[in-house]
């Protein structure tokens, strides 16, 4: 036990971070075991402690920056757990259209009470632009401005939504754009409040996986649901944008991605917020597009989400009392764990965000340099 302490006291010192000292970024440990969980499961042994309540810290966000910055996980000897997912990421499909809607039961469709209480009014549940302004409001708004000037969105044009969320850019592109919207989702909760929030305009909300996706769309958009689809499947997704998007048309895609091409996720996160993710690199959305679009635009977002990110922890807190009616301390420290270790991913420019606009080879270049 001794041992082991000694040794991620010193790992942790090297990253700048003192067990119980005074700085925020340094943690407070509440239980000793803490060490040899570190030891046995690295990160996913380091959120699973947070949970338990084994630690503290008054700035998660810069305490994970500062591990991630000082490559501590890479000093921890992978344990049979982590190999074996990532070797089942390689051989078998985690994503499959028969395991689609794993990600939807475990995470869409936890209550959008919960989610409802720290997202925007249009409930975006994804990064916002902050260009300009500190209010999660307008950086949703200017993000949905953004999305219809490279998308060139007019009166008449039929988009496509896929993975819509609670469809608050379909409604945005029906009320403000004059298009006509099909918005794709498989969360039974999502898909709920989109054909609530949109009904009296010309928007059709689907249940369906985006490989039965069917028609012939002017525009087509997909923000967040990248990260769901998967290695396996990123050619057949944009086999199926391709085979949707008339000749003329510009697609967007909004995805969080990896500075490095892999088959699987952060433990943690895979076992808790999002199972089977997979976060795409550049290099693997450009060989899924290759032969089938012309990439005329990359914008990265990274620093926006770590800001909306932070933003959303804030509202969460506020929100707790009443959400603690129905979700229990673990859960709270688990959501907290997520927001602010994924604000700290994005401080470390170890993760991104990308917007990248597509179109079929022949089209003259569109606008889409915006922001």
């Amino acid at each position: 036990m001794q041992q082991g302490k000694k040794l991620i006291e010193g790992w942790l010192a090297e990253a700048g971070i003192r067990v119980n000292g005074s700085d925020p970024w340094d943690i407070r440990v509440r239980d000793d075991r803490f060490f040899a969980r570190i030891l046995k499961d690295g990160s996913l042994g380091l959120g699973e402690a947070y949970m338990a309540g084994w630690w503290d810290c008054p700035r998660i966000d810069e305490f994970i920056c500062r591990l991630l910055n000082g490559q501590l996980e890479e000093k921890i000897r992978r344990n049979l757990r982590t190999l074996f997912q990532y070797a089942s990421a390689r051989i078998f499909n985690l994503q499959s259209s028969g395991r689609a809607d794993i990600i939807a039961r475990r995470h869409y469709d936890l209550g959008n009470d919960l989610f409802f209480s720290f997202l925007d009014s249009r409930n975006q549940y994804s990064c916002g632009f902050f260009e300009g302004t500190d209010d999660l409001e307008e950086a949703q708004l200017r993000k949905l401005e953004m999305i219809r000037r490279k998308l060139d969105l007019k009166p008449g044009d039929r988009l496509l939504d896929v993975g819509c969320g609670w469809g608050g850019l379909a409604h945005y592109a029906a009320e403000h754009c004059g298009c006509s919207v099909t918005a794709v989702n498989i969360s039974e909760e999502q898909i709920r409040h989109a054909c609530e929030d949109c009904r009296n305009l010309p928007v059709t909300v689907l249940s369906e996986d985006y490989r039965k996706i069917q028609g012939s769309f002017d525009k087509v958009v997909s923000v967040g649901m990248f990260e769901h689809v998967g290695k396996k499947n990123y050619r057949t997704f944009m086999k199926t944008v391709h085979r949707c998007l008339t000749e003329g048309g510009i697609f967007l895609l909004h995805t969080i991605g990896g500075n490095v091409s892999r088959v699987n996720c952060d433990a943690w996160i895979h076992r808790y917020i999002f199972p089977n993710g997979m976060l795409p690199s550049i290099a693997q959305i450009g060989r899924a597009a290759e032969r089938l679009f012309v990439i005329e635009d990359l914008h990265n977002l990274g620093p926006h989400y770590e800001k909306t990110l932070l933003t959303w922890n804030d509202r969460f807190q506020k929100a707790w009392r009443k959400l603690a009616e129905r979700y229990d301390e673990t859960f709270k420290r688990m959501w907290e764990y997520y927001l602010l270790s994924c604000a700290g991913a994005f401080r470390a420019r170890q993760i991104q965000v990308w917007q990248i606009v597509m179109t079929k080879t022949g089209r003259t270049q569109p606008l889409c340099r915006i922001g």
